[in-house]
Protein backbone atom coordinates (compact mmCIF):
# COMPACT_ATOMS: atom_id res chain seq x y z
CA UNK A 1 0.00 0.00 0.00
CA UNK A 2 1.64 3.31 -0.85
CA UNK A 3 1.98 6.12 1.56
CA UNK A 4 -1.24 8.20 -0.18
CA UNK A 5 -3.30 5.00 0.34
CA UNK A 6 -2.54 4.63 4.07
CA UNK A 7 -3.36 8.25 4.38
CA UNK A 8 -6.82 7.81 2.51
CA UNK A 9 -8.00 4.62 4.32
CA UNK A 10 -7.32 6.46 7.64
CA UNK A 11 -9.24 9.78 6.96
CA UNK A 12 -12.13 7.57 5.38
CA UNK A 13 -11.85 6.10 9.15
CA UNK A 14 -11.68 9.31 11.03
CA UNK A 15 -14.77 10.36 9.04
CA UNK A 16 -16.65 7.60 9.73
CA UNK A 17 -16.19 8.02 13.65
CA UNK A 18 -17.00 11.59 13.45
CA UNK A 19 -20.14 10.47 11.70
CA UNK A 20 -20.87 8.38 14.62
CA UNK A 21 -20.64 11.17 16.91
CA UNK A 22 -23.04 13.82 17.98
CA UNK A 23 -21.83 17.41 16.40
CA UNK A 24 -22.37 18.99 19.95
CA UNK A 25 -19.67 16.95 21.31
CA UNK A 26 -17.13 17.76 18.81
CA UNK A 27 -16.43 20.89 20.89
CA UNK A 28 -15.30 20.67 24.72
CA UNK A 29 -16.75 23.27 27.09
CA UNK A 30 -14.74 25.16 29.18
CA UNK A 31 -14.40 23.43 32.59
CA UNK A 32 -16.90 23.72 34.75
CA UNK A 33 -16.42 25.51 38.52
CA UNK A 34 -15.32 22.05 40.48
CA UNK A 35 -14.50 20.24 37.13
CA UNK A 36 -10.94 19.26 36.85
CA UNK A 37 -9.23 20.88 33.87
CA UNK A 38 -8.63 17.93 30.86
CA UNK A 39 -5.01 18.87 29.49
CA UNK A 40 -3.75 17.09 26.81
CA UNK A 41 -0.28 16.58 25.72
CA UNK A 42 2.00 15.32 22.72
CA UNK A 43 5.12 14.01 24.07
CA UNK A 44 6.84 12.23 27.07
CA UNK A 45 8.79 15.25 28.53
CA UNK A 46 5.41 17.24 28.45
CA UNK A 47 3.58 14.39 30.47
CA UNK A 48 5.83 15.15 32.63
CA UNK A 49 6.21 18.57 33.12
CA UNK A 50 2.23 19.21 33.18
CA UNK A 51 2.11 16.16 35.62
CA UNK A 52 4.70 18.58 38.45
CA UNK A 53 2.29 21.97 37.30
CA UNK A 54 -1.02 20.67 38.05
CA UNK A 55 -0.52 17.78 40.90
CA UNK A 56 -3.89 16.73 41.58
CA UNK A 57 -5.79 19.41 40.67
CA UNK A 58 -5.80 18.80 36.95
CA UNK A 59 -6.28 15.60 34.67
CA UNK A 60 -3.11 14.47 32.21
CA UNK A 61 -4.42 13.10 28.85
CA UNK A 62 -1.59 11.84 26.50
CA UNK A 63 -3.09 12.39 23.09
CA UNK A 64 -1.08 9.04 21.82
CA UNK A 65 0.28 5.86 23.16
CA UNK A 66 3.21 5.95 25.17
CA UNK A 67 5.50 3.18 22.59
CA UNK A 68 4.13 5.05 20.03
CA UNK A 69 7.26 6.84 18.14
CA UNK A 70 6.58 10.23 17.75
CA UNK A 71 9.01 10.85 14.86
CA UNK A 72 6.82 9.00 12.24
CA UNK A 73 3.70 8.69 14.08
CA UNK A 74 0.09 7.99 12.04
CA UNK A 75 -3.19 9.45 13.66
CA UNK A 76 -5.37 6.86 14.92
CA UNK A 77 -9.13 6.83 15.91
CA UNK A 78 -8.49 6.21 19.16
CA UNK A 79 -6.08 9.65 19.02
CA UNK A 80 -9.49 11.60 18.09
CA UNK A 81 -11.70 10.37 20.68
CA UNK A 82 -9.02 11.40 23.02
CA UNK A 83 -9.07 15.00 20.97
CA UNK A 84 -12.27 15.63 21.52
CA UNK A 85 -13.00 14.78 25.53
CA UNK A 86 -9.60 17.70 26.25
CA UNK A 87 -9.76 21.45 26.91
CA UNK A 88 -6.37 22.21 25.93
CA UNK A 89 -3.46 20.92 24.67
CA UNK A 90 0.40 21.23 24.76
CA UNK A 91 2.34 20.86 22.14
CA UNK A 92 5.82 21.21 20.80
CA UNK A 93 4.98 22.94 17.92
CA UNK A 94 8.07 23.50 16.04
CA UNK A 95 8.28 20.41 14.12
CA UNK A 96 8.12 17.34 16.52
CA UNK A 97 4.24 16.78 16.89
CA UNK A 98 2.88 18.40 13.68
CA UNK A 99 0.62 15.15 13.63
CA UNK A 100 -1.28 16.39 16.54
CA UNK A 101 -2.60 19.51 14.61
CA UNK A 102 -4.52 16.84 11.68
CA UNK A 103 -5.44 15.35 14.72
CA UNK A 104 -7.68 18.02 16.55
CA UNK A 105 -8.80 19.17 12.71
CA UNK A 106 -10.24 15.15 12.31
CA UNK A 107 -11.95 15.71 15.51
CA UNK A 108 -13.43 19.26 15.11
CA UNK A 109 -11.21 21.11 17.47
CA UNK A 110 -9.85 23.16 15.10
CA UNK A 111 -11.32 26.43 15.48
CA UNK A 112 -12.58 25.62 19.02
CA UNK A 113 -9.15 23.95 21.04
CA UNK A 114 -7.01 26.05 23.36
CA UNK A 115 -3.18 25.45 22.13
CA UNK A 116 -0.32 25.79 24.21
CA UNK A 117 3.14 26.42 21.96
CA UNK A 118 5.09 25.63 25.01
CA UNK A 119 7.68 26.93 23.24
CA UNK A 120 6.80 30.50 22.87
CA UNK A 121 9.35 31.66 25.43
CA UNK A 122 12.54 29.21 23.96
CA UNK A 123 15.25 30.71 22.39
CA UNK A 124 15.24 28.48 19.36
CA UNK A 125 18.94 26.97 17.96
CA UNK A 126 19.49 25.61 14.67
CA UNK A 127 20.40 22.04 13.77
CA UNK A 128 24.06 21.71 14.10
CA UNK A 129 26.35 19.72 12.29
CA UNK A 130 24.19 18.64 9.27
CA UNK A 131 25.58 17.99 5.63
CA UNK A 132 23.61 20.65 3.55
CA UNK A 133 24.33 23.58 5.71
CA UNK A 134 20.66 24.57 5.49
CA UNK A 135 19.34 26.07 8.91
CA UNK A 136 16.64 24.35 10.35
CA UNK A 137 14.79 25.37 13.53
CA UNK A 138 16.02 22.33 16.02
CA UNK A 139 12.14 21.14 18.01
CA UNK A 140 14.64 18.85 20.57
CA UNK A 141 13.77 22.18 23.09
CA UNK A 142 12.81 19.26 25.67
CA UNK A 143 16.25 17.21 25.89
CA UNK A 144 17.94 20.22 28.04
CA UNK A 145 17.38 22.18 31.67
CA UNK A 146 17.27 25.23 30.58
CA UNK A 147 14.90 25.08 27.67
CA UNK A 148 12.68 22.63 29.80
CA UNK A 149 12.63 24.93 32.61
CA UNK A 150 11.12 27.90 30.49
CA UNK A 151 8.76 25.53 28.99
CA UNK A 152 7.56 24.39 32.39
CA UNK A 153 6.92 28.54 33.21
CA UNK A 154 5.32 28.83 30.12
CA UNK A 155 2.78 26.17 30.17
CA UNK A 156 2.33 27.34 33.53
CA UNK A 157 1.62 30.85 33.05
CA UNK A 158 -1.21 29.47 29.95
CA UNK A 159 -2.47 27.33 32.23
CA UNK A 160 -3.52 29.76 35.04
CA UNK A 161 -5.06 31.99 32.62
CA UNK A 162 -7.59 29.01 31.38
CA UNK A 163 -7.85 28.01 34.85
CA UNK A 164 -7.29 30.76 37.22
CA UNK A 165 -8.91 28.97 40.46
CA UNK A 166 -5.81 26.75 40.04
CA UNK A 167 -3.54 29.42 39.14
CA UNK A 168 -1.59 29.95 42.45
CA UNK A 169 -1.19 26.22 42.59
CA UNK A 170 0.06 26.02 39.46
CA UNK A 171 3.12 28.59 40.16
CA UNK A 172 3.81 26.94 43.84
CA UNK A 173 4.08 23.86 42.19
CA UNK A 174 6.33 25.56 38.72
CA UNK A 175 9.03 26.47 41.07
CA UNK A 176 9.52 23.82 43.21
CA UNK A 177 9.81 21.47 40.00
CA UNK A 178 12.16 24.29 38.40
CA UNK A 179 14.15 24.20 41.12
CA UNK A 180 14.55 20.37 41.07
CA UNK A 181 15.51 20.59 37.32
CA UNK A 182 17.96 23.40 38.69
CA UNK A 183 19.94 21.05 41.24
CA UNK A 184 19.86 18.40 38.77
CA UNK A 185 22.04 20.30 36.30
CA UNK A 186 24.04 22.38 39.06
CA UNK A 187 25.32 19.41 39.94
CA UNK A 188 26.94 18.24 36.73
CA UNK A 189 27.65 21.83 35.82
CA UNK A 190 30.55 21.39 38.86
CA UNK A 191 31.72 18.12 37.97
CA UNK A 192 32.10 19.48 33.94
CA UNK A 193 33.94 22.64 35.61
CA UNK A 194 36.72 20.15 36.53
CA UNK A 195 37.24 18.96 32.46
CA UNK A 196 38.91 20.81 30.20
CA UNK A 197 36.26 20.78 27.47
CA UNK A 198 38.05 22.85 24.56
CA UNK A 199 39.16 20.06 22.82
CA UNK A 200 35.85 18.07 22.74
CA UNK A 201 34.28 16.86 19.50
CA UNK A 202 31.39 14.48 19.31
CA UNK A 203 29.33 12.98 16.30
CA UNK A 204 25.58 12.38 17.62
CA UNK A 205 23.26 9.98 14.94
CA UNK A 206 20.25 12.15 15.29
CA UNK A 207 19.97 16.11 15.78
CA UNK A 208 18.52 15.97 19.36
CA UNK A 209 20.89 16.94 21.70
CA UNK A 210 22.05 20.61 20.41
CA UNK A 211 20.16 22.09 23.65
CA UNK A 212 21.41 19.99 26.21
CA UNK A 213 25.58 20.07 24.75
CA UNK A 214 24.86 23.80 24.51
CA UNK A 215 24.21 24.20 28.22
CA UNK A 216 27.55 22.72 28.56
CA UNK A 217 29.31 24.99 26.14
CA UNK A 218 29.38 22.03 23.93
CA UNK A 219 28.94 21.35 20.19
CA UNK A 220 28.26 18.56 17.35
CA UNK A 221 30.27 18.41 14.85
CA UNK A 222 28.55 15.94 12.77
CA UNK A 223 25.05 14.62 12.41
CA UNK A 224 24.32 11.29 10.74
CA UNK A 225 20.94 11.16 10.05
CA UNK A 226 19.90 13.72 7.47
CA UNK A 227 16.40 13.81 8.81
CA UNK A 228 15.59 11.40 11.93
CA UNK A 229 14.37 7.81 11.24
CA UNK A 230 15.55 8.60 7.43
CA UNK A 231 18.60 6.17 7.09
CA UNK A 232 21.61 8.25 5.37
CA UNK A 233 22.66 7.00 1.70
CA UNK A 234 25.84 5.61 1.16
CA UNK A 235 27.41 8.86 0.08
CA UNK A 236 25.66 10.73 3.11
CA UNK A 237 27.24 7.96 5.49
CA UNK A 238 30.88 8.34 3.72
CA UNK A 239 30.99 11.79 3.78
CA UNK A 240 29.81 11.91 7.45
CA UNK A 241 32.62 9.46 8.53
CA UNK A 242 35.27 11.66 6.39
CA UNK A 243 33.95 14.37 8.79
CA UNK A 244 34.41 12.78 12.04
CA UNK A 245 37.96 11.94 10.95
CA UNK A 246 38.46 15.35 10.25
CA UNK A 247 37.07 16.81 12.75
CA UNK A 248 39.19 14.33 15.33
CA UNK A 249 35.39 13.14 16.97
CA UNK A 250 36.41 10.47 19.24
CA UNK A 251 32.80 10.10 20.64
CA UNK A 252 29.72 9.20 18.88
CA UNK A 253 25.77 9.68 20.64
CA UNK A 254 23.49 7.30 19.69
CA UNK A 255 19.61 7.12 20.23
CA UNK A 256 19.16 4.41 22.55
CA UNK A 257 15.93 3.40 21.77
CA UNK A 258 16.39 3.82 17.56
CA UNK A 259 19.74 4.04 16.18
CA UNK A 260 22.30 2.18 17.91
CA UNK A 261 22.38 -0.24 14.99
CA UNK A 262 22.84 2.78 12.98
CA UNK A 263 26.35 3.58 14.85
CA UNK A 264 27.93 0.37 14.42
CA UNK A 265 29.12 0.96 11.06
CA UNK A 266 30.48 4.46 11.94
CA UNK A 267 32.53 2.84 15.19
CA UNK A 268 33.98 0.52 12.86
CA UNK A 269 35.10 2.97 9.74
CA UNK A 270 36.38 5.57 12.26
CA UNK A 271 37.26 3.96 15.75
CA UNK A 272 35.09 6.30 18.16
CA UNK A 273 33.66 5.17 21.27
CA UNK A 274 29.89 5.38 20.98
CA UNK A 275 27.42 6.30 23.88
CA UNK A 276 24.14 5.90 24.42
CA UNK A 277 21.61 8.86 24.97
CA UNK A 278 17.68 9.40 25.74
CA UNK A 279 15.88 11.45 23.24
CA UNK A 280 13.05 10.80 26.10
CA UNK A 281 10.51 9.62 24.02
CA UNK A 282 9.56 6.09 24.73
CA UNK A 283 8.79 3.59 27.89
CA UNK A 284 5.55 5.21 29.81
CA UNK A 285 4.48 8.22 30.66
CA UNK A 286 5.09 9.46 34.34
CA UNK A 287 5.75 12.84 36.08
CA UNK A 288 9.33 11.93 36.77
CA UNK A 289 10.37 10.56 33.34
CA UNK A 290 12.08 13.95 32.56
CA UNK A 291 14.06 14.26 35.25
CA UNK A 292 14.93 10.36 35.35
CA UNK A 293 15.66 10.51 31.75
CA UNK A 294 17.79 13.79 31.64
CA UNK A 295 20.08 12.66 34.76
CA UNK A 296 21.13 9.22 32.71
CA UNK A 297 21.71 11.83 29.82
CA UNK A 298 23.83 14.13 31.89
CA UNK A 299 25.71 11.43 33.12
CA UNK A 300 26.11 9.60 29.81
CA UNK A 301 27.47 13.15 29.04
CA UNK A 302 29.58 13.57 31.59
CA UNK A 303 31.38 10.25 30.89
CA UNK A 304 32.04 10.89 27.31
CA UNK A 305 33.88 14.19 28.01
CA UNK A 306 35.74 12.65 30.77
CA UNK A 307 36.52 9.63 28.33
CA UNK A 308 38.06 12.14 25.93
CA UNK A 309 40.64 13.60 28.85
CA UNK A 310 41.82 10.18 29.03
Amino acid sequence: MTVSMKHRALWRRCIALLLLIPAIALASPAPSSGKKLKIGVTLHPYYSFVANIVGDRAEVVALIPAEANPHNYQPQPDDITRAMNIDVLVVNGIGHDEWAFQIIKAAGRGATLPIIQANASVALIPIGGGQDGVKVVNPHTFVSTTAAIQQVFEITRRLGELDPDNAAAYRQNALAYAARIRALRAGFMTRFAALDLSSFRCATTHAGYDYMMQEFGLFVSAVIEPRHGVAPTARQLANTIDAIKKANVRVLFAEKNFSLDLAKPIEAATGVKVFALSHITGNTYSPDEFEVAMRENLETLAEAVEFTQR
